[in-house]
């Protein structure tokens, strides 16, 4: 039987929703190892960003509509997902991840998670199914297991802001390489910092690769 594996979109785009080319490496390592691929997305409207100018768009987009031309329309409203239908949890990056899913973007340590992706990271963490988080992604299992009194520890690269926000938000930090992972065995969380660093999208497969074997492994799969 198939690993039954989340991938949590935050949209479609690396300045307003997640960075396309972490959210197809994850995609394409999954399907590499045979995973059955469940794409979800909160289903809320967020404001846009022309990638062309990296200006405000004049319009909100709805993340589940934009996050569904990643996931070539087979997705679900975040919402509806349970941890009982899944053995693992992925979070491509992409500013998406820390404006949409939680607002690390503009508030910091201080951020607010989105409810149901809350929810379902606690949900994941108390069944012990292992999560893999990318690029900015690690911060949102920083706020939510940190405030849980978990003591997650997670990477982000070597940025010493990110890392320094991360410790304050009762998470551990440690510094990786671009095709590196971090592994926090007691909390079943595999995390890599992709475009964190100043990379092309191969060596982003790498660590996206690395990322998915090892949550793979940790839920029990043959890679």
């Amino acid at each position: 039987m198939a690993v039954r594996v989340g991938v949590v979109l935050s949209g479609c785009g690396v300045f307003d929703g997640s960075e396309i080319h972490e959210a197809v490496s994850v995609l394409i390592a999954l399907d590499k190892r045979g995973a059955a691929i469940i794409c979800m997305a909160p289903d809320i409207q967020a404001p846009a960003t022309n990638h062309l100018t990296r200006q405000p768009d004049k319009q909100a987009r709805r993340v589940l509509e934009e996050s569904a031309r990643i996931a070539r329309g087979k997705i679900r409203d975040i919402a509806t997902v349970k941890a009982d239908e899944l053995d693992a949890l992925m979070f491509p990056g992409g500013f998406g991840a820390a404006k949409n899913l939680c607002t690390f973007a503009t508030d910091g340590p201080a951020c607010k998670v989105n409810p149901h992706v809350q929810r379902l990271i606690l949900e994941m963490h108390k069944a012990g199914k292992p999560i893999g988080l990318a690029c900015i992604a690690p911060v949102i299992a920083a706020r939510v297991l940190g405030e849980a009194g978990a003591r997650p520890t997670v990477t982000i690269g070597t940025d010493p802001g990110t890392a320094g926000a991360v410790r304050a938000m009762k998470a551990e930090h440690r510094d990786t390489g671009p095709t590196d992972i971090c592994v926090d065995q007691a909390n079943r969380l595999v995390t890599t910092p992709c475009y964190m660093n100043d990379v092309g999208p191969w060596t982003v497969f790498q660590g996206a690769d690395k990322m998915v074997e090892k949550v793979l492994e940790m839920a029990g799969a043959k890679a």
